[in-house]
């Protein structure tokens, strides 16, 4: 991670929450995207995807080695998604259990997908 020499833990966390406020203030998966394409790289929003991916293929039960051979995300990335899952900060549970919470027919990649209306 890079080191914010410049800036005291408070601000570093003040800055952690206006993101999360900004992510927060988007109402639809197109908006989502949109901010998502100018915030990171093709390859951090690629990362990013793909730890989501190995979310819902950990939480069907895959083992690591077919979820890395689906996916071609290293046994690595998968084992750190799955110690988030079990003993991180409950994100990926939170919005895994709210997006499986919604109709079937609006679910892709083992997770519910709203194309209109985020929450």
């Amino acid at each position: 991670m890079k080191d914010h020499k410049a800036l005291t833990p408070r601000q570093e966390a003040m800055a952690e929450r206006s993101l999360c406020a900004a992510i927060a203030s988007l109402n639809t998966v197109d908006e989502c995207r949109a901010f998502l394409r100018d915030l990171c790289t093709p390859a951090e929003l690629q990362a990013l995807a793909d730890r989501w991916a190995v979310v819902g293929l950990l939480q069907a039960g895959l083992p690591y080695r077919e979820i890395n051979k689906q996916t071609g995300v290293s046994v690595t990335t998968i084992g750190r998604v799955a110690r988030y899952l079990t003993s991180g900060n409950g994100g990926y549970n939170l919005v895994s259990e709210r997006l499986n919470d919604r109709p079937a027919n609006s679910r892709a990649n083992g997770h519910a997908v709203k194309e209109h209306k985020i929450g």
